[in-house]
């Protein structure tokens, strides 16, 4: 068990001296894609809240 933490963590080491910090561009580029992630998936689900809507508008009985 002790010779498994020593491995994940000697491996986590490793990992944070090869990491490096990302440039500006790099840094905006990452935040527009996640923007435009978030937005599609809106998208998405504003479309599927609408089309549900108009689905059973008519099937509840609302009409007078």
């Amino acid at each position: 068990m002790a010779e498994r933490v020593r491995n994940f963590l000697s491996q986590c080491v490793r990992m944070l001296k090869i990491a490096t910090k990302p440039s500006k561009s790099e840094l905006w580029l990452s935040i527009k894609i996640c923007f435009l992630g978030i937005m599609a998936v809106g998208a998405i689900g504003y479309f599927i809240q609408l089309i549900s809507s108009v689905i059973q508008g008519p099937l509840s009985g609302g009409g007078g």
